[in-house]
């Protein structure tokens, strides 16, 4: 998979939340313009093996990181760093 040019800033911040579990994928989309298969891509290159594993166990499945699955109220708290309404 093809990764846009990143800076080393914006490789840590996009890890940072990815690992979130409250920041959804839409967000760092809307923030970083990257989908969730580059965001898992770009995870899989600048992590370890085992911390990867870890993480893809981690965010399979969660509701928190897809708002489409998301059944609690949006107007909980934002980063002032994530951009969106």
């Amino acid at each position: 998979m093809k990764l846009p040019e990143l800076d080393f800033d914006i490789i840590n911040r996009v890890i940072e939340m990815a690992w979130e579990d409250r920041t959804p994928f839409e967000a760092i989309e809307l923030q970083y313009g990257l989908k969730e298969k580059q965001v898992i891509a770009l995870m899989r290159r600048e992590m370890k093996h085992s911390s990867f594993k870890m993480w893809r166990k981690r965010v399979t499945g969660r509701k928190t990181k897809h708002l489409k699955q998301r059944s609690f109220d949006s107007s909980r708290f934002r980063s002032q760093n994530q951009k969106g309404s």
